[in-house]
């Protein structure tokens, strides 16, 4: 019985230590307790980066591009510390960003990035780099985006303002759908073959 119960203290002792462990690498903003870093978008076409936190600082770039991603880094008071994908670094006022989700696609290698009706599907589009588009929804490596005339899935690699690792907005089905998803391609190479 003495063992049990000390064997039940370790476990529990343990367990909350992995908890608290974890905690520490989490970061959380001083003012609003959100995640840090977390990314956001531009709320309008005329959005100031300053120095500071503060109006008194000299302005350092003026984005001219409503939903543009930013992540923010740090929080003062009304104030958001961010970081662009140039990896420009400054503040900007709380007011002139929103919660929504957007995503920029990059230059790697190419200039046109590839659209599919699903992860590693068929081709439904082409896109070519600096545009913004809607962020719906991410996988481990995928993420399904949308403008006015497409949507589809797009691969991580070629997209900036969503983290390597976040899973966003993934619904509770959607393990049944990837599963779907490889059934399909399977079927798929037994006919082609």
């Amino acid at each position: 019985m003495v063992n049990n119960i000390k064997t039940h203290i370790t476990i529990i002792n343990l367990i909350l230590f992995l908890f608290i462990s974890l905690n520490i690498y989490a970061k959380a903003g001083s003012v609003t307790g959100f995640k840090l870093p977390r990314f956001v978008s531009l709320k309008s076409n005329d959005v100031n980066l300053r120095i500071g936190p503060s109006v008194n600082y000299p302005i350092i770039i003026k984005y001219v591009q409503k939903n543009l991603p930013v992540e923010i880094i740090d929080e003062y008071d009304v104030w958001r510390k961010i970081q662009d994908h140039e990896n420009n670094i400054g503040w900007i006022h709380k007011s002139l960003i929103k919660g929504d989700r957007f995503i920029l696609t990059i230059n790697k290698n190419d200039n046109v990035k590839n659209i599919y009706n699903r992860p590693n599907g068929k081709l439904v589009g082409i896109i070519k780099s600096n545009n913004i588009l809607n962020l719906e929804k991410c996988l481990m490596d995928w993420c399904y985006i949308s403008h006015i005339d497409i949507s589809g899935w797009i691969s991580k690699d070629f997209i900036w303002g969503i983290h390597e690792d976040e899973i966003y907005n993934q619904s509770f089905y959607q393990p049944i759908t990837n599963l779907y998803w490889k059934f399909v391609e399977r079927v798929n190479l037994l006919i082609v073959n």
